[in-house]
């Protein structure tokens, strides 16, 4: 009893520590780098980028051919990034005639020999890290070429330009050595012949893994089975169906234990297995045992938003390895540790990234900045309250700087690509914005369903989920994506108020960050009122130019008022005070309304414009009813309404009408 009794005081004092760590890490990527950023750009030097390894002719080259499935046969250990064996790749050909087929390996690694159909072929080109086998195809033929290769893939040691396409490293904190490979963006092909490119995905994976009968080997898919060698040796089948992406293939090799528990998400026909790869230090599973166990919510509560996981008839999981964050290989993440934010972000990622992946770097958002949203609408549900924290950390990095676009412009750029205050904080933040704009749950959450469905197993660019969004909402987004993603910088916005006896008006004006690039943003804000008798309004006011003047339903004595109450919009605020000579919005209002009789009984006309919405209101703010405009004389039954003061509001105009 005293011995166990000593155990779990030195269980609590690791545990204590460890929380102050990963408290620490976290509040390091709220503020600086996001764990999954720092995770893909820390493990390239500064001048990594796509044009040290194939040339655009090159490139050009692998896509006269489409990939449908690779198989991956390596002997791996825990102990070293040394690696030997074999690949397959198994395609199509897609130009009129093809002389030669190139695929990327990095030089470091000797390759023994090459078989075409079967056949050796000894005439193969090495060019730095293009591997050229002559063929002779025409459209439509099908080939199968397998390269049996081995050595040391290069390091940061070796080559400063290496990215850490696989990696070896042992846990600080648990002791535990591993070798785990890490592609994106561009280092799958320092670990294994491959052709990089977004818009061509496998059909199908086989990746075997032959390692020491101490460890366990992690990949995507299915366990097929575990062979055992004999000669102290294992062999871990994995086997994928889905349509994968090149850089979210991936290998983890370690002394592990299999914690494997189950999800049961709406709409599963079978409970999906969540299977993780958990150092077998003794302290390990049981200190992150209850945050594992989260993932099972999280894929049951994102199933609702998203639709069906979409990997549900193979599994999802994790293997752990050495790092500061996390990668989210397809079925099977590869973390660090277990914080949940960084769970829920790369599970977000098996729906935004794996299932749909960008079809450019350039596209980034798509993957990331949804992702990054995730872990907002999993604070939302499982934490309530913390996610306010959570978006006004994300505001405050975006705004550290006072340019920079989500859209990425250089995308040969890893560091830009990932950039944790433009890809992941302003990609959360404009997702939060654009889920305002649309003023609809049920809307935005059918927007990201029908995404994942039209686009399933994929690749996306901006304007597919564009078009998207505006169809199922019926907005134009023209706008809110050239201010938003492509443009940059944010709005200060100041406000001018005053209580006439009747209403309010407010003159909202906003400066630009980035004059110079964006100089005015045109999104809906939310205005909240407060007056001195304790009563609250808040109103949506459309912003159409730098300087707005606009009345509301607000019909006390103001005391304070506060621009985006809620935090969905990127912005800081500058004045707000009281001008005594805001007495209408008549002086400035350029395209008013008429409202006839007025007073008016049972009935009452409108000269408008077809096709904008009329909103009535109580004088205490409170929205009454809304009718479209269907003719240039609008009849407007106003025969429920009791006798008094009202507010009718065409866009940001307003008139009082009064009710006999």
């Amino acid at each position: 009893m005293v011995e166990l009794t000593k155990i779990k005081i030195f269980m609590k004092i690791i545990r204590l520590l460890f929380l102050l760590l990963v408290m620490n890490t976290k509040g390091f990527g709220q503020t600086g780098s996001h764990l999954c950023a720092e995770t893909k750009s820390k493990r390239v030097s500064l001048t990594q980028s796509r044009s040290n390894t194939l040339n655009l002719a090159q490139i050009a080259t692998t896509e006269l051919y489409d990939v449908h499935f690779y198989l991956l046969d390596l002997n791996v250990e825990r102990t070293t990034t040394d690696l030997f064996g074999a690949a397959e790749m198994h395609a199509k050909v897609l130009a009129p005639t093809l002389t030669g087929i190139l695929f990327e390996l990095h030089e470091d690694l000797a390759i023994d020999s090459i078989y075409l159909d079967n056949v050796n072929v000894s005439n193969f080109n090495r060019t730095g890290s293009a591997v050229t086998v002559p063929a002779n195809f025409v459209q439509n033929d099908f080939f199968k070429v397998r390269i049996v290769y081995g050595g040391s893939p290069p390091n940061q040691a070796t080559n400063p330009l290496a990215g850490g396409g696989i990696n070896n490293a042992s846990s600080g904190s648990w002791g535990n050595q591993v070798t785990w490979t890490l592609s994106e963006p561009f280092s799958a092909y320092e670990w294994w012949p491959c052709k990089q490119s977004l818009t061509d995905k496998a059909d199908s994976v086989h990746v075997s893994i032959t390692t020491d009968s101490t460890n366990k080997a992690g990949s995507i898919g299915l366990l097929k089975n575990v062979v055992d060698l004999g000669n102290g040796k294992h062999r871990y089948n994995w086997e994928s169906v889905y349509p994968i992406d090149y850089y979210l293939i991936s290998i983890t090799v370690a002394a592990y234990v299999d914690y494997s528990i189950y999800a049961n998400p709406v709409g599963a026909t079978a409970p999906i297995l969540v299977q993780n790869y958990i150092y077998d230090n003794p302290l390990t599973l049981g200190y992150f045992q209850n945050e594992i166990d989260h993932t099972v919510d999280f894929i049951e509560y994102f199933s609702t938003l998203f639709g069906l996981y979409p990997f549900h008839a193979e599994k999802y999981g994790h293997c752990m390895a050495p790092f500061n964050g996390g990668m989210e290989h397809q079925t099977m993440t590869t973390q660090g540790f277990f914080e949940d934010g960084l769970t829920a972000h790369e599970l977000g990622h098996q729906w935004f990234g794996d299932n749909v992946t960008c079809a450019t770097w350039a596209d980034i958002w798509l993957n990331e900045g949804f992702a990054s949203y995730t872990e907002y609408l999993m604070e939302a549900k499982f934490n309530p309250g913390d996610e306010v924290g959570l978006m006004e950390d994300v505001h405050n990095n975006v705004m550290s700087q006072t340019n920079g676009s989500v859209w990425v412009e250089d995308s040969l750029n890893t560091n830009r690509i990932f950039s944790s205050r433009l890809t992941y904080d302003k990609g959360n933040a404009i997702v939060h914005t654009l889920r305002f704009l649309m003023d609809n749950d049920t809307v935005f959450f059918n927007v990201l369903k029908t995404y994942q469905t039209q686009f399933a197993g994929g690749t996306a660019r901006l304007n597919d989920f564009k078009n998207i969004a505006e169809n199922l909402s019926g907005l134009d987004l023209t706008a809110f994506f050239n201010e938003w993603y492509y443009g940059h910088g944010y709005p200060t916005y100041s406000v001018k108020y005053h209580f006439n006896g009747v209403e309010t008006i407010l003159e909202i004006s906003h400066t630009a960050s980035s004059i110079n690039n964006t100089p005015l943003f045109t999104n809906d804000i939310e205005v909240k009122c407060f007056g001195v008798n304790g009563s609250i309004g808040t109103y949506r006011i459309p912003i159409t130019a730098n300087t707005v003047n606009t009345s509301v339903p607000f019909s006390h004595e103001i005391s304070s008022v506060v621009v985006d109450p809620d935090n969905w919009i990127i912005n800081k605020t500058g004045s707000i005070q009281e001008d005594i000579n805001l007495l209408s919005v008549s002086a400035v209002d350029v395209n008013p309304f008429n409202l006839f009789p007025n007073p008016a009984k049972d009935v009452v006309y409108i000269n408008g414009t077809i096709g904008d919405v009329v909103t009535v209101y109580s004088v205490s703010g409170q929205l009454l009813f809304s009718q479209k405009i269907t003719n240039t004389k609008q009849a407007i039954d106003i025969s429920s309404l009791s006798k008094g003061l009202y507010m009718v509001k065409v866009n940001e105009h307003a008139q009082q009408l009064i009710v006999v």
